[in-house]
């Protein structure tokens, strides 16, 4: 297959994003080598260069437009968490060269109870993170930020009347929820562009969600507003897949929200026919509700090759929602999963060349 062209497409980079090293994932108890790694970069910008893309540096962006959808206290966790776990001995004494959890306050613990704030700092980190996985280390935080100015940038483009913007950002961010973190993302990037259209002055927006897997956290923070529309198609939790507890159909939204979340789980094996019957489906509403801009959640990791899901997509499904999406408005195309290497570049490449044909 040709290589689609990405003439004049600006891809927003910050090489901040290049400093996290999760150092792997711990998974049941033992430490892998993980699937979200530098190299996923570095694999984007040379297929998005290749394809005539050009590379525009992000432009640091003040603390409040994270604060617009993330609570204090994680944002202050996740900038201060490197500097205390390596001042407080964790790496020179006890051998933890990352940060993780080790223990989670479930409400079966502390129902009830009166609010504590433990004094180990290695208990405090369950407040915020929900799984063994997402590890945090000495460049975290910096790539994390890198990430996010990322994804505002891109929304400047398209706040200053560009039709598409594409942030690549590293780590992704569509499982941190307001004042949590998981899933290998930290901040939530969609949700901070989304926020950021309606700053700008886009009366509604709308988020689709094209990630393997749910975007638990950017429901979470949009759920019960109106203003912004939350779309996903993914594979079915109930069928053993995270996000596990949280993406199912009849998760509508709530108080003023309500109907304004859709989620549409697909079974494993589900290829390109069904899996794009659901992205229309999507988009039609998105259609009725109308939108001033979009936000994609790009993940690629539903591919036929990706070893992080069981969907079976192709490149031209990818293309094909492009295609889609690209006729309901403006759009910010920010980078989530996709983990195959060998096929990464050529996916992404394919998504953004369909939102090309009917953005540009």
């Amino acid at each position: 297959m040709a290589t689609p062209s990405l003439a004049g497409l600006p891809v927003v980079w910050s090489e901040d994003c290049m400093r996290h090293e999760p150092g792997g994932e711990v998974w049941l108890g033992v430490r892998d080598p993980g699937t979200e790694i530098p190299e996923r970069a570095v694999v984007l910008l040379k297929a998005l260069t290749a394809a005539g893309a050009f590379v525009t540096s992000a432009q640091a962006h003040a603390g409040e437009s994270l604060l617009a959808v993330h609570q204090p206290d994680l944002v202050e966790f996740l900038a201060t968490i490197w500097t205390r776990w390596e001042s407080a001995g964790y790496v020179t004494e006890h051998g933890r060269n990352r940060v993780v959890p080790y223990l989670f306050p479930i409400p079966g613990l502390t129902d009830g109870l009166p609010k504590r704030s433990p004094a180990a700092l290695h208990v405090q980190i369950g407040q915020y993170c929900y799984d063994t996985m997402t590890l945090i280390g000495p460049g975290s935080w910096e790539a994390i930020r890198g990430a996010a100015d990322a994804a505002l940038t891109a929304a400047d483009l398209v706040c200053g009347g560009s039709r598409l913007a594409y942030a690549l950002c590293r780590p992704p961010g569509h499982h941190a929820g307001p004042a949590t973190f998981g899933g290998s993302c930290y901040l939530n990037n969609a949700a901070i562009a989304a926020q950021a259209l309606r700053h700008c002055g886009a009366g509604r927006v709308a988020v689709i969600d094209i990630d393997a897997h749910h975007g638990n956290g950017t429901q979470a923070i949009f759920y019960d507003r109106p203003d912004v529309y939350f779309g996903s198609v993914h594979v079915d939790p109930g069928a053993g897949w995270f996000p596990h507890y949280v993406g199912f159909a009849d998760e509508r939204g709530a108080g003023a929200g309500a109907g304004a979340n859709q989620n549409l789980p697909l079974a494993p094996g589900t290829g390109d026919q069904d899996w794009l019957a659901a992205v229309r489906a999507i988009c039609s509403e998105v259609a009725h509700r109308g939108a001033d801009a979009v936000v994609v959640s790009l993940g690629v990791d539903a591919a036929v090759s990706d070893p992080e899901s069981p969907l079976e997509l192709s490149q031209a499904a990818y293309q094909r929602a492009g295609e889609l999406i690209g006729a309901l408005g403006p759009v910010v195309a920010v980078q989530e999963g996709g983990y195959d290497l060998a096929t990464l570049g050529g996916l992404v490449v394919a998504t953004l060349a369909g939102l090309i044909t009917r953005t540009g």
